[in-house]
């Protein structure tokens, strides 16, 4: 196959490009500066411009380009960055997908389990409503922006990605170090559900929805069962033999992260209920398998 991929040079996507490249697939990576080869393409996401001749011939279109939602304080014109890198470049995405006489099969979206918001300890699946704050209202308008490319009658799926545990990047890979000194622990109570995902399972996931026809909509990329953050915490310290007896005061990761802190200390037990009813097998189900993965 013949993939073409936004946001290859993220924590996902150089993961998903290892993983095609390793069986043989070509990629085409979409990349804002002058491509520097064959297997590259221009875009420009707060323009709208996709180069045509990028997508020419590929099978499927991977898009996972996006401001990352930690790497920052969220300022207002942060918060309009996150917002502004998802919505404009889908729907650049989706309308270049749409005009073309020959598109691509299968468009996979990158979205988030942000999309429900905080659920307490409410299980919720793909058939729950979207919560309300700002990460929501994002994922709405991140989903909403691929209209083009599903009216067109591509296949269309929003990967709504949870937790990755990986020590490359995202939230694990800045816990492992402080797990490694002995100096982690929980966040605030501890009682908020992380809905994890481990990267080989993430990569899997996403191939399984690019290469299984008929799968549209919405995903969720999470392992079987959330565990709360207390129970991540004890799974970190047994992996890693480390103490576990620090604790981050919410009040504390109010002062340091702002608005972005009622999302770490928020609760999200969000289950995979379509990619299992789908028949997708998970390699690491288990959180202590995931974080042994991420270290392997």
């Amino acid at each position: 196959m013949r993939i073409a991929i936004t946001g290859a040079s993220g924590l996902i996507g150089r993961a998903l490009v290892r993983s095609l490249h390793a069986d043989g697939h070509d990629t085409v990576r979409f990349v804002r500066r002058t491509p520097a080869g064959p297997g590259e393409a221009r875009w420009d996401p707060a323009s709208g411009y996709v180069d045509p001749v990028g997508l020419r011939g590929c099978d499927a279109v991977v898009h996972l380009a996006g401001a990352g939602v930690g790497d920052h304080r969220w300022t207002a014109a942060y918060k309009k960055e996150i917002r502004d890198s998802r919505v404009r470049g889908t729907a650049a995405v989706a309308r270049a997908l749409a005009g073309m006489d020959e598109p691509p099969a299968v468009l996979v979206c990158g979205s988030a389990i942000g999309y429900y918001g905080d659920t307490g300890s409410r299980a919720v699946d793909e058939s729950a409503p979207a919560g309300t704050g700002f990460l929501p209202s994002v994922c709405v308008e991140w989903e909403a922006a691929a209209a083009p490319a599903r009216d067109a009658g591509i296949r269309t799926v929003s990967a709504r990605t949870g937790l990755v545990v990986s020590a490359e990047g995202g939230a694990w890979g800045r816990l492992f170090p402080l797990f490694r000194a002995g100096i982690g622990g929980r966040l605030g109570d501890g009682r908020q559900y992380w809905s994890y995902i481990s990267m080989r399972d993430e990569i899997a996931a996403l191939r399984f929805l690019i290469e299984t026809p008929g799968l549209s909509g919405p995903f969720n990329l999470t392992a079987p069962e959330p565990l709360t953050n207390r129970e991540v915490t004890a799974a970190m310290g047994r992996v890693l033999h480390r103490p576990t007896v620090f604790a981050v005061p919410a009040p504390v990761l109010r002062v340091a992260l702002g608005e972005f802190a009622q999302d770490v200390l928020g609760s999200q037990r969000v289950r995979p209920a379509r990619l299992s009813e789908a028949g997708f097998s998970f390699a690491h189900p288990g959180i202590e398998e995931a974080i042994r993965a991420a270290l392997a």
